[in-house]
């Protein structure tokens, strides 16, 4: 697992013997950690992440970086320093450098942990929803869709965050040649909805049938991700007509406010919180570990399917 790694990272011994063992892992993103969910929401749901992640059958590791070092698998001790500190950084694929070099802690982005995830042979990551195209700002483009593009890691998502333009993130995703696979439904789910009106390219019904297009792909010598899009769970999804009144009102707060940059989403997705009563976080928190919970069978099913190649 180590030896093509540019820089020392350090393994949990749990991920480590996960490795030996060649049992399934799961990788875990840490800015829902650091940056997009309130104390004491946050420490609470990366708990519940990996025990769910165990529950099926898979080892969790948990990404970030701590004191200037590149952790995949964090102990509890680590995991509530992350969630309680202030200091903490949200660090994307261009940050990881300066946050070596700086001795820095922060919270991996989805495209820095699909960067690390790719280059320590994790096959499987799940998250929340992946950044994207942002509204009224077509150049304002996540870093997350060109690291999908060249990153060869399913990722287990509830779609892209529903403040982003919605059809041209779907766009985005087809120039950079990433498949977007429904799973148990046709539509692209809009994260706090189960439906946005945009198709997949495929649909698969249980994890053996994503992972068979996970592979076949990969083994054809295509290198992108493949996008497993989840719908969030029915008894916690909202309206689409309550989450469109409330973003278009965080959107016009955020532009009054010169909010822009790096902070445009924590605040969109507070404020989101607050004008739904608290809803949207509930969603949020069911969705994660609904995505937690399918990325642990996948990442089962992948490991009884015969590979070759880079497995």
């Amino acid at each position: 697992m180590t030896s093509r790694l540019p820089h020392p990272y350090v393994f949990s011994k749990q991920i480590v013997q996960a490795n030996q063992f060649g049992a399934p892992i799961v990788a875990l993103e840490s800015t829902v950690i650091t940056h997009g969910l309130p104390r004491p929401d946050n420490l609470q749901l990366a708990v519940d992440m990996e025990n769910i992640v165990r529950e099926h059958g898979a080892t969790p590791a948990t990404i970030a970086i701590l004191d200037g070092e590149i952790h995949i698998g964090l102990s509890e001790e680590e995991l509530s320093t992350l969630a309680n500190r202030e200091d903490t950084r949200k660090i994307s694929v261009r940050d990881l450098g300066i946050a070596l070099a700086g001795g820095l802690s922060g919270g991996t982005t989805v495209a820095s942990t699909l960067l690390v995830s790719a280059l320590a042979n994790i096959k499987v990551f799940a998250t929340g929803g992946i950044g994207g195209v942002h509204q009224g700002a077509p150049f304002d483009i996540s870093a997350d869709l060109t690291q999908l593009g060249k990153s060869p890691v399913l990722v287990v998502c509830a779609g892209a965050k529903a403040i982003l333009d919605l059809p041209a993130t779907r766009e985005v995703l087809e120039t950079q040649g990433v498949p977007v696979i429904g799973y148990q439904t046709d539509e692209f789910p809009a994260f706090y909805t189960r439906s946005s009106g945009l198709g997949v390219d495929a649909r698969v019904d249980t994890p053996e049938e994503a992972v068979k297009i996970a592979i076949e792909s990969w083994e054809a010598g295509i290198s992108s991700a493949i996008l497993l899009v989840v719908p969030p769970p029915e008894e916690s999804a909202l309206s689409p007509d309550e989450m469109e009144s409330a973003i278009r009102t965080a959107l016009q707060e955020a532009e009054s406010t010169a909010i822009h940059g790096a902070e445009t989403t924590p605040f969109l997705l507070k404020r989101v919180s607050e004008l739904t009563g608290g809803e949207s976080l509930r969603s949020n928190l069911a969705l994660l570990k609904n995505n937690a919970r399918i990325a642990a069978q996948v990442s089962a099913a992948m490991g009884g399917i015969e590979k070759i190649g880079p497995f």
